[in-house]
């Protein structure tokens, strides 16, 4: 299985154009629906999704909080508005008292998301998105875990939708995300997950420099219009 979509999109920029199809675009349009990625490929994915849309692009920072003695392993993940997501059998596994978990948040939201929102929005924190339409976007989820940090952080706002566009993601993370969003746009769900990038063909990495020109781009934008 995991063979037949190897290297099934060529880069982002055809991921994004082949989730055009599965998206209701004009409505997207119409309806001024925000875009907001939930990492930095999707931030460039979700660029490229929009076009010459002059909808709204933003990123809502999150940062993964580890297991104290497996730096791989994420046990749960904060979000700039400092919303927590725990896996609870990772850290019952584990034996993780929920003291780290809560102190790792703080140390994590203070030492690297306040230096990203200084870094890629000038000091400007995450807008309200409250009675507004929000579309989530990553260029693939090998476990859920950003969408749903960014799912709590959003819902918390009262916002008048919210849905999701992947790519490519696992049948279990459609499954678990579906009951929290009003829709899940993708072009394919695989039970054999194994990471993102082994479904393409090319995914460079995305720049700094090119992180705070798409966030300033669409600054910029916004700010024309409200002139």
């Amino acid at each position: 299985m995991y063979e037949k979509y190897k290297g099934i999109f060529k880069d982002r920029e055809d991921a994004a154009f082949k989730l055009r199809d599965v998206i209701p675009m004009q409505k997207l349009k119409d309806e001024k629906w925000k875009v907001i990625a939930v990492s930095k490929g999707g931030l460039l994915l979700g660029s490229q999704l929009l076009g010459r849309l002059e909808n709204r692009l933003d990123f809502l920072f999150s940062e993964a909080i580890y297991a104290p003695n497996n730096g791989e392993c994420e046990v749960a993940r904060v979000s700039e508005s400092e919303e927590i997501v725990i896996h609870e059998n990772l850290v019952s596994s584990f034996d993780i008292k929920y003291d780290y978990i809560y102190g790792e948040a703080r140390r994590k939201h203070e030492e690297k998301i306040l230096s990203y929102i200084y870094q890629y929005r000038k000091g400007r924190h995450f807008s309200s998105i409250k009675d507004k339409t929000v579309l989530l976007v990553d260029e693939g989820s090998e476990t859920g875990s950003k969408f749903m940090t960014a799912l709590k952080t959003i819902l918390a706002q009262k916002p008048k939708a919210v849905y999701i566009a992947v790519p490519i993601l696992p049948t279990d993370v459609l499954e678990l995300l579906e009951p929290f969003c009003d829709d899940i746009y993708f072009v394919y769900d695989i039970e054999d997950y194994v990471e993102t990038p082994l479904y393409y063909q090319q995914l460079d990495t995305v720049s700094e420099d090119v992180i705070e020109k798409l966030l300033e781009s669409k600054k910029t934008e916004k700010n024309k219009n409200e002139v």
